[in-house]
């Protein structure tokens, strides 16, 4: 897979984010991490996503570290829990994170979750870490259009991303609009609706015309609607397939079939409601 192929997004601080990166939410042992992250390396991914509370960003610097991937090579994401929210205790826990991950820097840090106790101060030391370039990019997870009409009343400068569950039973258009408007890229997590979608007959026919996988069609619909993604596996073959996705396109009419499969279904966490309770329920 050449860079040619691999599309990136300019973000409003003039940073440059790969669209497409690998989520590694649920690797949980350092054989399984190396697996997957050597086969997303061979497929060309450089985005690499976590977070404090998936408990394994030691791991996935080891990983880097194992399998020799120059530090240049790699854009690396991690998200805020929100036990570790507030000025100081965030900047403690990135402390901790830049440790874990073996790295000095993040190319983007994120809020993973807002809570309303500790939501400028959070913001505040996000502000804080990118002034002093600990952290190049910054930007929130989870976030409804009122969340950041909120932060945007005290913060200094707003975030470049917002990562957000986004697939064809959850599309989220009105956000997205707003995200594009604000010029904020939206990312999405479970791009695949935590496998849900795939199953679904309109899909199954769109993928049997264009010989791909119902996965290879929705990862493309995101990607035309100029979504960054961070689809996650533990399977070489369908990281692979997963990241081969540039050299085809679907047509007005089957981008607009796709659309047609909005449910507003979530398959995690409603924003509003962690906001509230400021942690995530199940």
């Amino acid at each position: 897979m050449t860079e040619l192929l691999q599309p990136k997004l300019r973000l409003a601080d003039g940073h440059t984010m790969p669209q497409l990166g690998f989520g590694v939410y649920k690797l949980a042992n350092q054989a399984t991490m190396n697996t997957a992250i050597a086969a997303a390396n061979r497929s060309g991914y450089h985005l690499f996503d976590t977070a404090q509370a998936y408990g394994n960003e030691a791991i996935l610097g080891t990983a880097f570290k194992e399998l020799a991937i120059p530090r240049t090579e790699l854009f690396i994401t991690t998200k805020v829990a929100e036990v570790n929210q507030g000025y100081d205790n965030t900047l403690r826990s990135v402390e901790r994170s830049l440790k874990l991950l073996q790295t000095d820097y993040l190319d983007l840090l994120l809020v993973h979750w807002p809570i309303h106790s500790q939501f400028f101060e959070t913001w505040r030391a996000f502000e804080r870490l990118k002034a002093e370039k600990i952290v190049r990019s910054i930007g929130v997870s989870n976030y409804h259009q009122t969340h950041l009409d909120y932060l945007a009343t005290r913060a200094n400068e707003q975030p470049v991303v917002n990562q957000i569950e986004n697939h064809p039973y959850l599309s989220q258009e009105p956000l997205l609009a707003y995200d594009r408007k604000q010029q904020i890229v939206s990312q999405a997590w479970s791009p695949l609706g935590r496998g849900v979608v795939l199953q679904d007959p309109v899909l199954a026919k769109i993928a049997s015309q264009h010989q791909r996988s119902v996965a290879q069609i929705i990862l493309r619909w995101h990607i035309q609607r100029g979504l960054a993604i961070i689809p996650k596996s533990q399977n070489p073959q369908r990281i692979s397939e997963n990241a081969a996705i540039f050299d085809f396109k679907l047509d007005a009419d089957e981008m607009t079939a796709i659309a047609r499969l909005n449910r507003r279904q979530r398959t995690g966490a409603d924003p509003e409601v962690v906001y509230e309770i400021e942690h995530q329920y199940h």
